[in-house]
C-alpha cells in the first residue's frame, strides 16, 4: 500500500478498503448464517477456500513487482520464537476457560502455558535488540514514530472492542431473543451498512483535517452506540429496538478506519511498510484475543451468579419436589455450557413442560442481566482508545513526509 499509492491518495484508498470491509461484515452474518441454518456451523471455514484462492490469484496478476533489487534474509529464528510465544499466550487465553484455567495434561496447566509464551516473547525481543544493525524481524524503528505507535493500541482496541461487542450480542440475539442465526446477521447487519455510509465522507476528510478529529468521534461514536445497544437490550426487547445504537455505532465504525491507516502509515518510510502491516494487524488479532478470553469469562462469571439468583427466586413459584433440582441445575449450567440458539432455558435438568417456561425466564433475564456489565468493558476500551488518540502528532503546514523525501531523492 505505501509502495503502491501516494500520502494524497491513500485517504481515497483506505474508504474503499473501509466500503469493502463492511460489504464483507453485512455478508459475514447474512452468508454465515445461511450456511449455519442449512449446513451446519463448519461450512462457514469451507467458503474462505475459494475466495482465499481467487485471492491469491487476483494479486499474483494485478499487483506490480515493486521489490528494490536487493536480496533480503528471512530471520527464522526471529519467526520461530515469535510464533511460539504467540502460540503459547493465545492457546492460553482462548483455551483456558475450557479447562477450568488448570491443568491440560499431566503437569502443564493454562498459567504455565501462557508463561511460557511470555517469556518466549520476551526473550524474541531482546534477541530483536540484538539484531537491529542486521536484518531483524521486527525492526524497532517503526516504534519511533509516534502516530504509529498510537495507532496500532487503537487497533488493538478495535479488536478487543469488535469481538467483545460481537460475543455477548449475537448470543443475546439467539438464545435470548430466540432469533435463527441468519436473522440475527440480517439484524446486525445494519452496522456495517452505516459504517459503509461514514467512510465515504471520512475519506474526503482524512486529507484536509487532522485524522484525530475524525478518530476521536468516532471512537466515542461506537462506544455510545454499544452503550444503548446495552441499555435496550431487555428479555423482550424486539430486533429493531437497537436501530439507533447500531447506526450510531456504524457511523462511528467508518470514521475510524480511514484515519486510523493513513495516520499509521502517514510519516513512516517505505521499505517500513511490510513491517508496519504485520504489526497493526498482529495486535489488531491479540486485542480480539484477549476479548474471548476477557470478555467471555467474565460474561461467564456473571452468567454463573445471574441464573443462580434467578433461580432461587422463581423457584418458589415450582412445586417442592423440583425445586431443589431446579436451582441445582441453573447453579451449575453455566459452567456445563449450553447451546446457543433459540427456546434456551439454560439448565440441562428434565423439567416437565409447564416448568420450561420458568426455566426459559429464567435464563433469558439471567443472560441480560449478564451482558449489561459485560458490554461495559469493551465500551471503556474505547473511550481510553479515544483518550489516548488525543496526543497524535498533527502535520505541521507545508511539511514533507519521509515517503515525499525518499520519492524526490529517487
Amino acid at each position: 500500500m505505501m509502495s503502491l499509492f501516494p500520502v494524497e491518495k491513500r485517504g481515497g484508498v483506505f474508504a474503499i478498503y473501509g466500503v469493502m470491509a463492511g460489504l464483507a461484515v453485512v455478508a459475514g452474518p447474512v452468508v454465515g448464517g445461511f450456511l449455519v441454518t442449512h449446513f451446519g456451523w463448519r461450512s462457514i471455514f469451507t467458503v474462505n477456500i475459494p475466495i482465499g484462492l481467487v485471492t491469491f490469484a487476483l494479486a499474483m496478476f494485478l499487483i506490480p513487482d515493486l521489490r528494490p533489487g536487493r536480496r533480503h534474509r528471512l530471520d527464522l529464528i526471529g519467526v520461530a520464537m515469535a510464533t511460539t510465544g504467540l502460540l503459547g499466550v493465545i492457546f492460553g487465553l482462548i483455551e483456558g476457560q475450557r479447562y477450568d484455567w488448570g491443568v491440560v495434561i499431566g503437569f502443564i496447566t493454562i498459567p504455565e502455558i501462557i508463561a511460557a509464551g511470555v517469556l518466549m516473547l520476551a526473550a524474541f525481543l531482546y534477541v530483536q535488540s540484538r539484531r537491529q544493525g542486521a536484518e531483524p524481524l521486527l525492526p524497532f524503528e517503526v516504534f519511533k514514530d509516534r502516530n504509529f505507535t498510537l495507532m496500532t493500541l487503537v487497533m488493538a482496541a478495535m479488536g478487543f472492542a469488535i469481538l467483545g461487542i460481537y460475543l455477548p450480542l449475537t448470543i443475546y440475539l439467539q438464545s435470548v431473543l430466540g432469533l435463527s442465526a441468519i436473522d440475527a446477521g440480517l439484524t446486525i447487519a445494519l452496522q456495517p451498512v452505516a459504517m459503509i455510509v461514514s467512510s465515504g465522507v471520512a475519506s474526503s476528510l482524512v486529507q484536509r483535517v487532522n485524522g484525530k478529529y475524525l478518530l476521536i468521534p468516532g471512537l466515542l461514536a461506537l462506544a455510545a452506540g454499544t452503550g444503548y445497544i446495552d441499555w435496550a437490550a431487555h428479555a423482550n426487547s424486539g430486533r429493531w429496538d437497537f436501530i439507533p445504537g447500531l447506526v450510531i455505532s456504524g457511523l462511528g465504525m467508518g470514521c475510524i478506519w480511514t484515519p486510523v491507516f493513513s495516520m499509521a502509515t502517514r510519516d513512516l518510510p517505505a521499505h517500513l511498510g511490510g513491517v508496519a502491516s504485520g504489526v497493526i494487524n498482529t495486535i489488531q488479532e491479540l486485542g480480539g484475543v484477549l476479548a474471548s478470553a476477557v470478555v467471555g469469562a467474565f460474561l461467564q462469571n456473571r452468567l454463573a451468579l445471574s441464573l443462580h439468583d434467578q433461580a432461587v427466586a422463581a423457584s418458589g413459584r415450582l412445586p417442592a419436589e423440583y425445586r431443589d433440582p431446579f436451582v441445582n441445575g441453573f447453579s451449575n449450567a453455566a459452567h456445563t455450557g449450553f447451546e446457543v440458539g433459540a427456546g434456551q432455558t439454560g439448565t440441562t435438568v428434565q423439567l416437565p413442560a409447564q416448568v420450561q417456561e420458568i426455566a426459559h425466564y429464567v435464563f433469558t433475564h439471567a443472560f441480560v442481566d449478564a451482558m449489561h456489565p459485560t458490554l461495559i468493558l469493551p465500551i471503556a476500551v474505547l473511550v481510553l482508545a479515544a483518550a489516548s488518540t488525543v496526543f497524535v502528532r498533527s502535520r505541521r503546514a507545508g511539511a514533507v513526509t519521509v515517503q515525499e523525501k525518499e520519492a524526490a531523492v529517487a
